[in-house]
């Protein structure tokens, strides 16, 4: 039975122009090689399975080679390279700080430094996991790092440089190693499964490569492992199941879920993942990337950010180009706050599906928040909803938010019932009244007809110009209207006057009158803007006392008495409502 080798080891690299991902790295050596500029003390550091002690290895192995060719590449056919292929080679020694870390063992390796090399020009001393040894040692250690002698040449290799000494630090040239993209990762684990007549998707190593998080021990260790298990032809669907790994298509999925504003099918795809013995925290983190890979594909500048391949990569170009920038960042946010929550949560699925809800709503162009906001999403779209042609708009939705009305139905326009002293007859609209009429349709408008479903989308802009005899006569033409609204009519009695380009400016005598036209102020605008078509008309209230002839202000009294001559109607109101209004 033939010896089975892992991957890791088999195709483990034994030339600088093998090794993966860490192209500057190997350039460097080898210059230092070629120009004869060697250090005696050398320090590698990077995560783990990148390549450093490969690096190391191949470094020692090419100083001590007697044949380098013209590209600074280890001949393997001399003695020396011959003895370190077969790992019988005197002139290399690696020593493992994480099992020998004390000071004996540093005294060990400073007494066989001075021993010179057999074969080639220098003795290379490969510590690995250096940040395992302990202060003893490395305080042991400083002198001989300091000064070896000139055929000892130490490399150090760490996954945690923090743990170093400085002393120790300032006394090497350190290489930071890099990361493995997933393209390479990808590149190289297509050669290895060629080499073994391994057919495979793309898409499975590129689960791999996502899986080994940039380095590559672990890749090769993967690929065994899904070799071993599905044979020599291997698919992406047994890869995901073999590795436990969610699929791409469930937030492809859940993604146009929450662009369709559709919470229930979002809760549904999120118990089909748990159902299927997925964590949530492992869930909600695959959909920050996922949103995070969707941002990255928004802008060309950032795209080569996307760590993909394949076919998967022209779907996240598809579905980026669907998504608003920021609906993408927002709902990163929110995956962000349930994923830093989820570990202290005692119900943990209902914070991801509180997440879930809330991303769902994120693309609503209006949210309704409380009466106040209706009543300005209702009003502030009334200049946009005339159109060219007398057809109704078409309906739309309100979209649900907290606290949410009880139906979604469409809003119509209406106009608010003035407060005041007055009381309401049966069936009076109240601001509670107002937004029911609001989203059960009805409307008591007698000028309904100029009026359309107003519209949560952009609203046309206009910028026409207008006088101070054109906008008296829609004035007037306003009040006329007000017959059974005397309060509002006598409090509007004054005409505004025209300031600047769209700026109306109106006196009132109280701030009882002042407080009647704010309430109808959204309507007013939104009848005026139309009208006039200028979008950016503004009305502003000045309460201006009122003064005797004499120019000494009046009593209540006197005041009453020049209301009543001035507006027949509110005798009538006081008889109708039995009011006392001079008390």
């Amino acid at each position: 039975m033939e010896d089975f080798i892992v991957s890791a080891r088999k195709y483990r690299p034994d030339t600088f122009q093998t090794v993966v991902g860490q192209a500057s790295t190997s350039s460097t050596l080898k210059n230092a090689i070629s120009s004869k500029q060697l250090a005696h003390a050398y320090l590698f550091c990077g995560p783990r399975g990148v390549g450093k002690t490969t690096c190391a290895r191949i470094f020692a192995k090419t100083i001590n080679c007697q044949n380098l060719g013209d590209d600074t590449e280890a001949c393997n056919e001399c003695e020396s390279c011959k003895a370190f292929n077969e790992n019988r080679s005197y002139n290399i020694h690696e020593l493992d700080a994480a099992s020998n870390n004390s000071v004996e063992d540093i005294r060990t390796l400073t007494d066989q430094v001075r021993i010179p090399p057999q074969l080639g020009d220098y003795s290379v001393y490969i510590i690995d996991e250096v940040h395992m040894l302990s202060q003893a040692a490395f305080n042991a250690f400083l002198k001989t790092l300091e000064e070896p002698p000139k055929h000892a040449l130490f490399i150090l290799a760490t996954t945690e440089k923090h743990k170093i000494l400085p002393t120790i630090l300032s006394r090497c040239q350190i290489f930071d190693f890099n990361r493995i993209t997933i393209n390479d990762t990808i590149n190289h684990l297509g050669y290895v499964a060629k080499s073994e007549g391994v057919e495979i998707e793309q898409e499975a190593l590129n689960v791999i490569a996502q899986k080994a998080d940039g380095a590559m021990r672990d890749a090769l260790s993967i690929f065994d492992q899904i070799v071993s298990c599905c044979g020599k032809k291997i698919n992406y669907q047994e890869v995901i199941a073999n590795l436990n790994v969610l699929d791409y298509d469930y937030y492809f999925r859940l993604v146009e879920h929450f662009l369709k504003h559709d919470i229930p099918a979002s809760l549904i795809l999120f118990n089909e993942v748990i159902n299927k013995g997925f964590d949530g925290h492992h869930f909600i983190t695959g959909l920050s990337n996922h949103l995070r890979d969707l941002l990255v594909c928004k802008d060309e500048v950032t795209i080569q950010l996307l760590e993909v391949g394949g076919d998967i990569k022209e779907r996240y170009k598809q579905q980026a180009a669907g998504c608003e920038q920021v609906f993408l960042i927002e709902s990163l946010k929110i995956a962000n706050e349930c994923d830093i929550q989820y570990k202290a949560s005692k119900n943990k699925r209902l914070l991801v599906e509180i997440a879930l809800m809330k991303i769902a709503q994120l693309d609503l162009k209006k949210k309704i928040v409380d009466t106040s906001d209706i009543l300005e999403a209702i009003f502030s779209t009334l200049p946009a909803a005339k159109q060219a042609t007398p057809k109704p708009a078409p309906k739309k939705e309100v979209p649900k938010a907290a606290p949410a009305p009880k139906a979604q139905q469409p809003l119509p326009s209406i106009k608010p019932s003035v407060g005041g002293s007055r009381r309401r007859p049966s069936g009076a609209t109240s601001s509670s009244g107002l937004i029911k009429n609001a989203l059960t349709g009805s409307n008591n408008d007698d000028d309904s007809e100029e009026v359309a479903t107003p519209s949560y989308g952009l609203q046309e802009e206009m910028n026409e110009s207008f006088t101070q005899e054109e906008m008296e006569k829609l004035w007037k033409s306003y009040l006329a209207k007000l017959d059974s609204r005397p309060a509002l009519k006598a409090a509007m009695h004054n005409t505004p006057k025209l300031s600047g380009t769209s700026v109306l400016e109106l006196e009132v005598n109280s701030k009882i009158a002042d407080e009647e036209i704010t309430k109808i102020k959204p309507e007013l605008l939104g009848w005026l803007k139309r009208k006039l078509k200028n979008s950016h008309i503004e009305l502003n209230t000045t309460i201006v006392e009122i003064t005797h002839i004499d120019g000494q202000p009046m009593t209540e009294t006197q005041m009453m008495n020049e209301m009543k001559a001035k507006n027949p109607n509110l005798l009538k109101l006081i008889k109708a409502f039995d009011l006392d209004l001079e008390g």
